[in-house]
């Protein structure tokens, strides 16, 4: 597993954090697949218009062959649903944009945010997965809604992919984890928890010493032969504070299983 590269941009400090995966079902073809991930843009009162289109073209500047969206587009109103799609509307990727929703696009307006992405070209996934065609090999890109009894919505979401395909899951909680791991899915896409937004290094370090769990925050984890990223994500909610706890966008090189040395760009 190659370290993260990270690197800031200057007017909002968005990190681009940077990681080689190696994915157990992936085909040859796809490997080096370049996979953007963006998440909890809070457009709104803390998330300026500005903000949202330096993102995007952050992430169209890394040449994605696919955008992963993972929900909380909005904060608190339906006013800023129309804008952040149409921005969003702007991103460039080979094999398309795929988005899932989350729990403050339900508060808001859930109908309303997935059509206003939907006129942007933008695949909505509500509990359905989609086949990417791509060199004459196949990858799966799934969704699961925010709401819901997950285990019955991972069911439905599965239904008719072999346990043998390669399948990324956007799910915005990250607690689809132990659901997605009985399924043996690839790889899951998440967001949520903003990184705890403020700087948890010392907490977790304590937690360790003392032998205590805490919930999944940020970052690259994995349980069993299922590996997740959890996005920090671009915006903020409640209070309009990041602190040593960056905005992300993510990047991964994604790999068929010991193809990663030899095939890395």
């Amino acid at each position: 597993m190659k370290l993260a590269r990270r690197r800031r941009t200057r007017r909002y400090h968005i990190e681009v954090t940077h990681r080689h995966l190696e994915l157990p079902h992936l085909p040859a073809a796809l490997a080096g697949l370049r996979l953007v991930q963006l998440s909890d843009i809070h457009h709104g009162l803390y998330v300026s218009r500005e903000r949202v289109v330096q993102a995007v073209e952050l992430a169209n500047r890394l040449q994605p062959d696919l955008v992963a969206l993972t929900g909380d587009f909005v904060s608190n109103s339906r006013h800023f649903i129309a804008p952040v799609a149409e921005i969003l509307g702007r991103l460039r990727a080979r094999l398309g944009s795929f988005a899932v929703l989350g729990n403050h696009d339900y508060r808001v307006d859930a109908e309303r945010v997935a059509a206003a992405l939907y006129r942007q070209g933008i695949e909505v996934l509500r509990n359905r997965h989609l086949r990417v065609e791509c060199g004459g090999a196949t990858l799966f890109v799934a969704g699961v809604d925010d709401i819901g009894d997950a285990e019955d919505q991972l069911r439905e979401t599965m239904r008719g992919i072999s346990s043998k395909a390669s399948t990324i899951l956007l799910c915005h909680n990250p607690a689809i984890l132990p659901h997605a791991a009985a399924y043996g899915i690839d790889l899951v896409l998440s967001g949520h928890t903003h990184g705890g937004q403020v700087g948890l290094r010392r907490l977790r370090a304590f937690a360790r010493r003392r032998g205590l769990r805490l919930p999944l925050t940020y970052g690259w984890h994995k349980l069993n032969g299922t590996q997740i990223y959890i996005s920090r994500g671009l915006g903020t909610v409640i209070l309009p504070i990041r602190l040593r706890c960056p905005a992300e966008i993510v990047l991964l090189n994604l790999y068929p299983v010991n193809a990663s040395s030899r095939a890395r760009t």
